[in-house]
């Protein structure tokens, strides 16, 4: 799978990598996408060294990769320190069992029969598959899948620490409805009332904190008054299950965006990472967070209608979340290029401004950055492996495995 860390971490001029891009790909057909190994294998360094030094593991979240080569890359080259996955969908076990993985993390329940007999099949192939609950019906749900098939299945519980700072204001994402240590403690006890059910431990995933960026004062102070809540929410909650007889074996935080914090909270045993790997250009605003962009896409510029001004193309692979500017793609080779306002990133075409001193011509590739890192895999069926000017590898995505990513 890996190939190790790259002896030479430098960074180069956007000039000249615009200029490796370019001569790597001259005759793919394009769209494509792109994968720095230079610069994927800095960013695992940057974000596994922190973790090693704490005694901390980092679960690999595979929404943010969507490539189970490029999934086997990071673990391998992580020293040790990247073991496990956390996987969106029950459906991705069968393949990432057949890459490696035999520890794996559900992080989104689900109650269908489908899904829950791959996580019935995981385990009973001896791999370690876990699947997140909030609720009775998912108890129950995973329980009586578990009875028939005779197969005992380790659960994790999901916990909210959203940030609520003054009566019912919410400050963070809407996930479990399991906020106070009472409520874990009671939905641990409906697991360990099940026989084909094991409590394994807790997911508290602060999502405030982990996918905001540092843009304005008011998101900074709003991170920075809001972890003290999110350290004493996981810690009582340990204290108050251990406290029962259930003390848990993991606990998992995250993610790329908080790592630095996370690796020095002793309550943690792991922090899922994912986007940081290929570093999407959402992390370019997180302080601290020095990451190498290594995921690209490139389209063809296909008119010039006028000068200073080139058409590409297709491009409107617009992130998910909260509609806005920040969820476009970002045109970074050639250097200077920018997207005009009126029209953005468009389904069939995307035009862009070019600056003084540029030429651009028909038929010429230009290399975008994706908002989102894993989103970029829904629009490619593989990714090209590029070191220095040569492409040396292409790897599936799970859409050109024939997998959708939602199920």
């Amino acid at each position: 799978m890996g190939s190790g860390m790259a002896k030479d971490q430098r960074t180069e001029s956007s000039d000249a990598t615009w200029h490796r891009f370019r001569t790597a790909i001259r005759g793919e057909r394009l769209p494509l996408a792109i994968v720095d190994l230079d610069a994927l294998e800095a960013n695992i360094t940057r974000l596994c060294e922190p973790a090693r030094a704490h005694g901390k593991r980092i679960r690999v979240a595979t929404k943010s990769v969507r490539c189970p080569e490029l999934l086997g890359r990071i673990a391998d080259a992580s020293d040790g320190v990247v073991r496990g996955a956390m996987a969106y969908s029950a459906q991705e076990c069968p393949d990432l069992l057949d890459h490696g993985f035999d520890d794996i993390l559900i992080a989104y329940p689900t109650v269908q029969p489908s899904d829950l007999a791959c996580v019935i099949d995981a385990n009973r192939a001896g791999a370690k598959a876990r699947i997140v609950v909030d609720c009775a019906a998912h108890v129950d749900a995973m329980a009586s899948a578990a009875r028939e098939a005779n197969v005992r299945v380790p659960v994790v519980v999901d916990v909210d620490v959203s940030y609520r700072p003054v009566g019912a204001l919410h400050l963070g994402v809407r996930r479990s409805p399991l906020r106070e240590a009472s409520d874990v403690l009671a939905v641990v006890q409906q697991i360990a009332a099940r026989p084909e059910l094991r409590f394994d431990g807790i997911m508290a995933y602060e999502a405030h904190i982990a996918g905001l960026a540092d843009v304005g004062l008011v998101r900074r102070a709003l991170k920075t008054l809001s972890r003290p809540s999110v350290l004493d929410a996981r810690a009582s909650i340990v204290r108050e299950l251990s406290a029962h007889g259930h003390a848990p074996a993991l606990i998992n935080g995250g993610g790329t965006g908080s790592l630095d914090a996370n690796v020095r909270e002793p309550t943690l045993t792991e922090i899922a990472v994912g986007s940081g790997f290929l570093a999407s250009h959402l992390f370019d605003a997180y302080r601290g967070l020095a990451l190498r962009p290594a995921a690209f896409f490139a389209l063809q510029v296909v008119r010039v209608p006028s000068e200073h001004m080139v058409t590409c193309h297709g491009g409107g692979w617009v992130a998910s979340g909260a509609a806005g500017a920040d969820r476009l793609p970002l045109p970074v080779y050639p250097p200077g290029l920018e997207l005009l306002d009126l029209e953005g990133a468009g389904e069939v075409q995307t035009p862009l401004h070019v600056p003084r001193g540029t030429q651009l011509a028909v038929g010429d590739p230009v290399f975008f950055r994706h908002a989102k890192a894993g989103e970029l895999a829904e629009h490619v069926n593989e990714y090209l492996l590029v070191r220095d000017e040569k492409i040396i590898e292409r790897v599936h995505t799970y859409r050109g495995m024939g997998r959708c990513f939602l199920g």
